[in-house]
C-alpha cells in the first residue's frame, strides 16, 4: 500500500534537465568571475600604468641609471 503513495522517479531526460541547470549556473559564475577580474584587477592596473607614464621622463630615468653606474654600455661621467 505504501508503494502506491510514492511517486515514480523520473529516469528519462534526467541528465539533460540537470545539464541545462548546471550549464546555466556555470555560465553565470564564469561571467561573474570575468567581470570581477576586469573591474577588480585589469582596470586598476591600466589606471596605474597610465598614471605612471603620464609623468614619466625616460631621459631623466636613463641619466639617473647612467649616473648610478647601472648601465655598462653608457659609462658614468
Amino acid at each position: 500500500m505504501s508503494a502506491a503513495l510514492l511517486p515514480k522517479p523520473q529516469m528519462r531526460g534526467l541528465l539533460a534537465r540537470r545539464m541545462k541547470f548546471h550549464l546555466l549556473g556555470a555560465f553565470v559564475v564564469s561571467v561573474g568571475c570575468a567581470a570581477l577580474y576586469k573591474f577588480g584587477v585589469a582596470e586598476p592596473r591600466k589606471r596605474a600604468y597610465a598614471d605612471f607614464y603620464r609623468n614619466y621622463d625616460p631621459m631623466k630615468d636613463f641619466e639617473a641609471m647612467k649616473a648610478a653606474g647601472v648601465l655598462e654600455s653608457a659609462p658614468a661621467k
